[in-house]
C-alpha cells in the first residue's frame, strides 16, 4: 500500500512508480522531485530513475530519491519484462506509433504455426539494431534528431548490438495483432524486436502497444502513478 512508505529524505528511498501512457520517463521524475522538493525546501534534491520507458509505452519505472540514488546504476541492469502487442502488415520507421503506419505485405495467410515459429527465432543472445529513432547516439548526436531531420535521416545507420531474450512467448493471435511477453537484457529494443520479427514474416510490422510489467523482483502490480506518489508526500491543502 502507498500509505506504507514513508517519505525519509535524509537516508533515502526507492519507489516504484507505474508509468502512464503519453508520459515521458522525465514527466514523471519531475511530478515526483517536485513534490519532494516542496516537503525538503532544497531545489538540489536528487529524484532519479532506473530504465527510461518510451511515452508510448506504460509501466513500471524504479525511482530513487536521496542518497539512494547511487544505487540505480545496478538496477538498470537486471532483467525486464515486457507485455505488448506486434501488428503485422505495416511498418512505421520508428518502429512503433511515433511515426505514421506505411503499408507492409499481405500477412492473411500467416498461420499459428508460421507466427509462432518465427517468433521462436528470437531467443537467446541475438544481434539487434536499435531503431533509428532512438536515443542511442550516432555520431555523437542523439540518434533521434538526426532521423527526424529529412535531410539527415538517410545518414543513419545503427550498429547492431548483441542482446539477450530469455522468453519470448506469443500470448494471444487476434487477426494481424499478436499479443506476446517477453523477458529481456539492458539494451533491447523491444520496438526493433517487431521490426525484425515482421521482417522475418515477410510482411512487415510495428510495435503498437507495450507495457513493462517487472524489472528484476520489482513488479508492477505493486506500483502507483506519479499523481499518486506526488499526493502521498506532499498532500495537497483540505479547501473544505
Amino acid at each position: 500500500m502507498i500509505e506504507e512508505h514513508i517519505f525519509t529524505p535524509d537516508t533515502g528511498g526507492m519507489i516504484l512508480v507505474d508509468k502512464p501512457l503519453d508520459w515521458t520517463s522525465h514527466d514523471a521524475v519531475n511530478k515526483i522531485r517536485g513534490a519532494m522538493r516542496s516537503v525538503v525546501k532544497r531545489r538540489n534534491f536528487k529524484v532519479g530513475h532506473a530504465g527510461t520507458l518510451d511515452p508510448l509505452a506504460s509501466g513500471l519505472l524504479i525511482m530513487a530519491y536521496g542518497p539512494r540514488t547511487k544505487e540505480l546504476p545496478t538496477i538498470t541492469g537486471l532483467e525486464k519484462v515486457y507485455t505488448g502487442t506486434i501488428t503485422l502488415g505495416s511498418t512505421t520507421p520508428s518502429y512503433d506509433l511515433e511515426t505514421t503506419p506505411e503499408p507492409g505485405g499481405p500477412w492473411e495467410h500467416l498461420d499459428e504455426a508460421a507466427i509462432r515459429a518465427a517468433f521462436a527465432r528470437f531467443h537467446g543472445e541475438v544481434m539487434q539494431r536499435p531503431p533509428n529513432y532512438s536515443a542511442k547516439r550516432f555520431e555523437g548526436e542523439r540518434a533521434y534528431w538526426m532521423a527526424r531531420d529529412s535531410e539527415r535521416a538517410h545518414l543513419v545507420d545503427m550498429p547492431a548490438v548483441k542482446v539477450l531474450i530469455s522468453a519470448l512467448e506469443v500470448k494471444a493471435i487476434r487477426g494481424a495483432d499478436i499479443d506476446f511477453e517477453v523477458h529481456v537484457s539492458k539494451g533491447t529494443y523491444i520496438r526493433s524486436l517487431a521490426h525484425d520479427i515482421g521482417q522475418v514474416l515477410g510482411c512487415g510490422a510495428h510495435l503498437s502497444a507495450l507495457r513493462r510489467t517487472a524489472i528484476g523482483p520489482y513488479r508492477v502490480e505493486e506500483a502507483y502513478p506519479p499523481l499518486a506518489w506526488a499526493q502521498h508526500i506532499a498532500p495537497l491543502p483540505d479547501r473544505g
